[in-house]
């Protein structure tokens, strides 16, 4: 049978590696190439004008492209569970193909147009390509839930095996007998929409560094792959947040909106590093890749990851709600000027650093402002070119020290932050302009100079530059103790957690583990404490407990494992904590990379 085909352009807008575009011109005497414009959807609703400019960008590169291959794209304005059965009437339509999505707004999307295609007799092909690999399968193998480390994602895609290799994009000769129909009313009916028809002003765009589309995207990759010894030796630690130039690869955007498949990404890297020493996980740009995968993991199987309420790995912090406090943050008026660059550089450009990103984060949230990292996700999906929702949810919560990491004490500050990689302040003076003339001395603090210096830089502070909105060597101490007490009710509660937390397989305990090791030939002792989700508060070896085990690395000559219950506020050395139990070594299993693995079956007392 010949079919008709809608091939669903959503966030893969390529043609490079799109297996669902390949399988729906399979067998095809009609493809028609469609993207929905869904202005009011919850992914459309928030975002700003620089991400409206890319994604026009992708599109008119998307419909180039086609048009190379004797297509053309379809752009149709509405929701799509409106849309399409429209659609499926008008050009009898037989199959539906799209790439999967994970998002939950997604999900919801996709089960009620299948529904629909479904009514209609429309076969329907979704394929996995957004990822590099399924995320479902990492889920499934983690016993149905995602991992809440990175290292236990890895364990887990180690297992899976490398990402498939990305697929080519379709040529001449593979749309030979699948022809587009069009007609001379297709730019009206279903031509790409411009910036003034999206409700935004041009001109107040600035210059567009990151141009959209998949062209762009496969020349940055080339461009960059081109940097050999660089991309072997990239470790994103050692990267500048506040250079004047880009200090990665800025593909992200790219990645975001489908210009450029991940797994082309990692493969054209696996080319550069193959037989060379090069970096590693987390750090390489294979590991951020990986960072991307987790996130998008976490992003589906953890129910309300964008939100505090709900959340069942989140910790409960009693945010505080200050507009004025959120406003100044948002438009650059803070006061210091390393936030407030980094604040306009992301509206102007819609690209800062990660770096940066988790000084501007950390200021809003536990460091300073004390304003809840719900607020902060808001404005990076409206500002962001890689306003990706998984990502962004779940670095926020990583930030805030609500998830994933939770070493609260450790504080950025917004003044000695910047000075590591930029002492003369040239970001600052790139970006806040009315602050070039102030001396090195002063430019971080410039409420510290004196009336003259202020006077002959031709910016007053508290006239032409807000004086500082919070004191933070005051304030970040407030907030220390204001996360400890959040923390410490989070151990209170942590015994009685909601039957639906157990049921999805995450548990949380305190833990203190003692091991006799060897350094260097010299046998010493050292208690290592853990708090109670699941992430290392202080020093090695690492301990990783995940479904029906824990995993201890590195191992050492013996071990015993205490199981505790936390009984005050602090971690200290055991110290106020009743012991639950002593597991003898007989049980534990030498692994091949000399981790030792204790089944919970044999500690069931670790499900607190």
């Amino acid at each position: 049978m010949a079919h008709t085909c809608i091939h669903w352009f959503r966030k893969g807008l390529r043609l490079h590696d799109n297996p669902a575009l390949v399988a729906a011109l399979r067998d095809c005497k009609e493809i028609y190439p469609v993207f929905v414009l869904d202005p009011y959807a919850p992914n459309n609703v928030n975002i700003g004008i620089n991400r409206w400019k890319f994604l026009i960008g992708a599109l008119k590169d998307l419909d180039c492209s086609l048009r190379k291959l004797n297509s053309r794209l379809f752009v149709v304005r509405g929701k799509p569970e409106e849309v399409f059965p429209k659609l499926f009437q008008k050009w009898k339509v037989t199959r539906l193909t799209y790439e999967y999505d994970t998002e939950p707004f997604s999900l919801r999307r996709d089960k009620e147009v299948v529904r629909l295609a479904e009514e209609h007799g429309v076969e329907i092909i979704y394929k996995v390509s957004h990822t590099l690999y399924n995320i479902d399968r990492i889920i499934e193998e983690n016993n149905g839930k995602a991992p809440l480390t990175y290292n236990r994602l890895q364990t887990l895609v180690s297992s899976i095996g490398p990402p498939k290799r990305p697929i080519p994009a379709p040529t001449s000769d593979d749309m030979k007998d699948a022809k587009t129909p069009c007609s001379e009313k297709h730019e009206e009916n279903y031509g790409i929409s411009t910036l003034e028809k999206l409700y935004h002003d041009p001109e107040s765009l600035t210059e567009e560094l990151f141009p959209g589309g998949e062209q762009e995207a496969l020349r940055r990759l080339d461009q960059h792959m081109e940097r050999k010894e660089w991309v072997r030796g990239f470790e994103k630690p050692q990267t500048s947040p506040n250079s004047l130039s880009p200090s990665t690869t800025v593909l992200s955007p790219y990645m975001t909106f489908g210009c450029l498949s991940a797994r082309t990404f990692w493969w054209r890297l696996t080319d550069v590093y193959q037989g060379k020493k090069h970096s590693q996980p987390p750090v390489s740009l294979h590991g951020q890749l990986l960072w991307r995968e987790f996130f998008y993991t976490a992003g589906l199987g953890i129910p309300n990851f964008d939100k505090m309420e709900g959340n069942l790995v989140c910790t409960q912090v009693d945010w505080d709600s200050n507009s004025e406090y959120l406003a100044a943050w948002a438009e650059a008026r803070t006061g210091f000027p390393f936030i407030d660059a980094i604040m306009t550089q992301l509206r102007q450009e819609g690209w800062i650093h990660h770096l940066a990103r988790h000084a501007v984060a950390c200021f809003l949230t536990r460091g300073d402002l004390w304003i809840s990292w719900e607020e902060g996700q808001k404005v990076f999906e409206e500002l962001l070119l890689d306003g990706d929702w998984s990502l962004n949810a779940g670095n926020w919560q990583w930030l805030s020290a609500s998830t994933f990491f939770h070493q609260f004490f450790r504080v950025y500050s917004p003044i000695a932050f910047g000075k590591k990689t930029d002492k003369n302040g040239d970001y600052i003076k790139k970006y806040l302009p009315h602050l070039k003339k102030y001396p090195a001395q002063y430019i971080y603090e410039p409420w510290k100079a004196p009336r003259s210096v202020q006077e002959a830089a031709g910016c007053i502070v508290g006239k032409d530059y807000p004086r500082p909105i919070v004191e933070h060597e005051v304030i970040s101490k407030k907030n220390i103790q204001r996360m400890k007490a959040a923390y410490a009710k989070r151990s209170t509660h942590s015994s009685e957690e909601s039957p639906g937390m157990k049921e999805k397989g995450y548990f949380r305990f305190s833990l203190c583990l003692s091991s006799m090791f060897s350094v260097h030939g010299t046998s010493c002792h050292t208690s290592h404490q853990y708090d109670d989700s699941l992430q290392r508060v202080h020093r090695r070896p690492t301990m990783v407990f995940e479904s029906n085990r824990c995993t201890i690395s590195p191992s050492g000559s013996r071990y015993a494992i205490r199981v505790l219950k936390q009984t005050s506020s602090t971690i200290d050395n055991g110290c106020n904590h009743k012991f639950l139990s002593l597991r003898p070594l007989s049980h534990c299993c030498q692994q091949q990379d000399g981790s030792l693995t204790l089944p919970f079956s044999i500690a069931p007392v670790l499900l607190l």
